[in-house]
């Protein structure tokens, strides 16, 4: 019924944590600024990890639409939540200590806030669809697939930040941004 939608969806699942990089294992001030940071995170990686895993097992079954409203709506409120809980955690661990840090700062947690702000936009949009004709939810799942890949999009670039920042390997060194990958469902 909601195959654009369970794509996007993926999509989300995939960039948890996508940091890749380099940078100096005995710099202390970075792993004390990534453990913060990470030690915050790690409830809300697996949050959303969960959601993601609880919206790809309805999209991938027959699930009835009032079933895929639910579980859509509340993964995309733990989504906002945990982006909104990840940039808060960016801006009280302060400023990195890499190279334009406030910019790279500002950057990545607004690409947090940005991401909140358009899953929780989406929960809304999927709270106001009609569910009980199901031809009509789909067609409405589906107009917005748009609206997720711009969320996903917002998260996608506050991970990139980091990533070219120089912290993604102090960040990739704590066990906090390390997300375990959910069963496989269906």
């Amino acid at each position: 019924m909601n195959k654009k939608l369970a794509a996007a969806v993926s999509g989300c699942a995939a960039l948890v944590l996508v940091l890749s990089g380099c940078g100096d294992d005995g710099d202390e001030k970075a792993n004390a600024w990534a453990k913060k940071v990470c030690d915050v995170w790690q409830p809300h990686l697996d949050k959303v990890e969960k959601a993601n895993a609880e919206m790809k097992r309805v999209s991938s079954q027959d699930s009835k639409s009032d079933e895929v409203q639910r579980v859509d709506s509340a993964a995309f409120q733990t989504q906002a939540d945990a982006y909104t809980a990840m940039a808060k955690a960016l801006r009280d661990a302060g400023v990195p200590p890499v190279k334009d840090g406030q910019s790279t700062l500002d950057a990545s947690a607004g690409g947090f806030e940005a991401a909140a702000k358009g899953y929780a936009d989406v929960k809304t949009k999927i709270d106001a669809l009609d569910a009980k004709d199901p031809a009509k939810f789909a067609d409405g799942l589906e107009a917005l697939s748009g609206d997720i890949e711009a969320a996903n999009q917002g998260s996608k670039n506050a991970f990139g930040e980091l990533n070219e920042s120089g912290m993604a390997k102090a960040l990739n060194a704590q066990k906090g941004c390390k997300v375990a990958a959910p069963a496989p469902t269906g």
